[in-house]
């Protein structure tokens, strides 16, 4: 058996006594005090998850908007900066790639968030793809990603921010 990936939290996951687990070939917690707990404290209020071992890529590029456009079934044009769309990404034959979550950061300029299983497979993919101005990287272990959820999560986190996190549809 290989040797479990960790996400950067792990020493502090460690130093709060949680309950680790395999997760994906992740040591990741699966609680801290107790299911029911935790569990409420998510349908009531938040709670926050850490999401590192999903994929990460970037996206950048002239060319990028209209690489995405290819590449997924959802219309990407249809995002501003700041937006975040569901999509799907499907092989020629129209059976599915993944899904997945596309972040415009800019103009030319988007993150996209992949399930874990599936980042060597996606990034192969995409990769085989390229085309034009589209610079394609993988950050997968070079960042943290986060998750608050929550009927509160929205208040909580506009404390901390001064952009708008109203949800907004497009």
């Amino acid at each position: 058996m290989s040797e479990l990936k960790t996400t950067p939290l792990y020493e502090t996951y460690k130093e709060q006594g949680a309950k680790l687990i395999d997760f994906g070939g992740f040591m990741l917690p699966v609680q801290f005090s107790s299911i029911k707990k935790e569990h409420q404290a998510v349908r009531t209020a938040a709670g926050l998850f850490d999401v590192s071992h999903m994929g990460e890529f970037t996206v950048k590029g002239q060319d990028a908007e209209a690489f995405l456009q290819y590449m997924v079934t959802n219309d990407v044009t249809k995002a501003k900066p700041g937006d975040t769309l569901y999509t799907a990404m499907c092989y020629e034959d129209g059976g599915t790639v993944d899904d997945l979550m596309i972040y415009r950061k800019g103009e030319n300029d988007f993150l996209l968030v992949v399930n874990a299983a599936n980042t060597e497979k996606d990034f192969n993919w995409l990769s085989e793809h390229v085309k034009g101005d589209v610079k394609l990287s993988d950050l997968t272990f070079d960042i943290a990603l986060l998750a608050l959820q929550g009927p509160k999560a929205e208040t909580i986190l506009q404390k901390i921010t001064d952009e708008n996190l109203e949800y907004q549809t497009f």
